[in-house]
């Protein structure tokens, strides 16, 4: 029998209710793989800033490769260890960019991660923080091709088999904002732009990567959301990136010709995906919503985004909450029709009258 395969999806920038903040979506993502035989997922779900936890069946796969492998374009390959290259941004002051060394040294030392030397941009990238009319966060990078000659730098020079990149990112992030997300309230004002980092450096060298910004650390707030705490614990976010990259698949491109191995994962055997119900307009959702895939989607998980699955005719399981979900997780895996559950069961209809 072969491995049952999920797929957790909760999207960046959006304001998911459950996996918009700090790493939320964790409980969620130690549950299912409880079920699962192998679950991937997504940096936004498993990065709690200095939090983390070792899932062994889990996969972190960053949300452009994520794409391309429901596409069919790319596989994952698991690996037992990734040598991690480290990116840091020239706009990151000297004390700032010490302090996250000092998190790298000790993720060596401490954990045992696999680090190359580390390479700083030959300028500063410039982030900026753009927020759409729907209140969904987004941004842009003033220097991509500094980001992209480094991350070249660690490839060919340094042997960097996946990428965590530290960029300096505003502080005068819009107050209200702010609070709100802090509070527990509103959306993740920078992780538009966190995956606008990535995205760019997944697609150009097909490796892992994984983004943590660099901030002054924040004034104390005795109101915090315990859903945004994770970011308050300390100088730098690094430590969860670099946890999931040091285990995070490498990406197999079918151009390549790479000679295949048993244990490389395809999206034909994609077995279900769980994803908001209000957020069903992603790429990766509509490759996979195209096969024999079972489509679970979550009504309590409540995003800025209006687009159920219905309107786009992807057939999907409904239910209100997570672990409601990882019942039919648990149905679907034992062979079970989860409606069978019910009380009431509808009778068959013949097709050709």
């Amino acid at each position: 029998m072969r491995p049952y395969t999920s797929i957790l999806i909760v999207p960046t920038g959006i304001g998911a209710a459950i996996g918009g903040y700090a790493g939320d979506a964790l409980p969620v993502a130690k549950t299912i793989a409880q079920v699962c035989d192998r679950l991937i997922t997504h940096p936004n779900v498993m990065n709690g800033a200095t939090l983390y936890w070792n899932l062994p069946n889990a996969f972190y796969v960053e949300g452009y490769g994520l794409d391309k492998f429901a596409s069919g374009c790319w596989g994952l390959r698991p690996v037992h260890q990734n040598r991690i290259g480290l990116l840091l941004d020239q706009g990151i002051e000297p004390e700032l960019r010490v302090r996250h060394l000092q998190a790298a040294d000790a993720a060596r030392a401490t954990l045992g991660l696999s680090l190359t030397d580390y390479v700083v941009t030959d300028a500063p990238l410039n982030v900026e923080l753009r927020t759409s009319a729907s209140g969904v966060s987004w941004g842009t990078i003033g220097n991509p091709d500094s980001l992209l000659r480094s991350a070249e730098i660690l490839i060919n020079k340094a042997g960097a088999e996946a990428i965590a990149v530290v960029a300096r990112f505003p502080d005068n992030i819009d107050e209200q904002a702010d609070q709100n997300y802090r509070h527990g309230k509103g959306v993740d004002p920078i992780a538009g732009a966190e995956a606008v980092i990535s995205h760019l450096l997944v697609r150009q060298f097909h490796i892992p990567c994984a983004h943590s910004p660099a901030f002054l650390p924040p004034s104390l707030d005795p109101d915090l959301s315990p859903r945004s705490a994770a970011e308050e614990l300390g100088y730098t976010f690094l430590p969860s990136v670099l946890v999931g990259l040091s285990r995070a698949p490498q990406f197999i491109v079918r151009e390549t010709e790479q000679i295949p191995e048993p244990k490389d994962i395809w999206a034909n055997q994609i077995d279900a995906v769980i994803v908001p119900a209000s957020a069903c307009g992603s790429s990766t959702l509509l490759n996979l919503s195209q096969s024999q895939s079972l489509i679970v989607t979550v009504q309590e998980n409540h995003t800025l985004l209006q687009v159920p699955p219905q309107p786009l005719g992807i057939k999907s399981v409904e239910v209100n909450s997570y672990l409601e979900a990882v019942g039919v997780l648990v149905a679907h895996k034992a062979g079970i029709n989860p409606y069978a559950l019910n009380p009431e069961i509808s009778q068959l209809r013949c097709l050709n009258n």
